[in-house]
């Protein structure tokens, strides 16, 4: 089991700050590192070397590693130590699942709502997700760029209460997620048809296309 400091990924200078607003900092950074796989599966982390790296006292520690426990990407064994979770492959099918279909309901909600400005970036953030086809990283990137985009347009504060709570772990469990060589150009489709509603302010059709990106009816 991997047992290194959370050196990497993380870094000291939040002294000074409000406990709320350092206990928000550690969550961000720890998350992003566990995201991006600095801090692997399995990586145990302990919060009295977080607080030193940090330079912080353990109870905002404490309360941000809480909050990634809630979100799935910690479990915690309290006096002991932290150790990031596995991302199972059930794990993955059930978050493309989900993502499908709240992806779709931010898209049917938000894009008749754009701006004739917002629909060409929504749709050209659409367009930009066949970039990630090789690359199973840039593919989570890129579909959480549009799914923020249009959330944060949608003007609807659910929308973006319930993907500030989840965008970790979406992102975090899809990861493993890649398209298949065989599926590459159909999914390319599904993008262009996507953007192409976009700019229609079609909001039914895309979320349509949204829900086939993520394999859901």
């Amino acid at each position: 089991m991997d047992e290194r400091g959370p050196q990497s990924g993380v870094g000291r200078a939040l002294l000074g700050a409000p406990k709320q607003l350092l206990a928000d900092e550690v969550y961000q950074r720890v998350g992003e590192s566990i995201i991006d796989g600095t801090l692997p599966p399995g990586h145990r982390i302990r919060d009295a070397e977080l607080a030193e790296k940090f330079g912080v006292s353990r109870m905002p520690i404490r309360e941000a590693l809480q909050r990634l426990e809630r979100v799935g990407l910690v479990e915690m064994h309290p006096s002991r130590y932290t150790q990031v979770t596995e991302v199972p492959p059930q794990l993955t099918e059930k978050t493309l699942e989900y993502a499908g279909y709240f992806g779709g309901a931010v898209a049917a909600i938000a894009v008749p709502r754009l701006t004739e400005t917002e629909r060409e970036q929504a749709a050209a953030l659409a367009r930009a997700l066949d970039e990630g086809l090789d690359d199973p990283a840039v593919l989570a990137a890129r579909r959480g760029e549009l799914l923020q985009y249009l959330s944060r347009h949608s003007d609807n504060e659910i929308l973006d209460a319930v993907l500030d709570q989840t965008s970790m772990p979406l992102s975090r469990n899809l990861r493993p997620w890649t398209v298949e060589g065989a599926e590459r150009e159909q999914m390319r489709g599904i993008h262009a048809a996507l953007a192409e509603a976009i700019l229609a302010g079609d909001g039914h059709a895309a979320e349509r296309f949204l829900r086939a990106m993520h394999h859901v009816a």
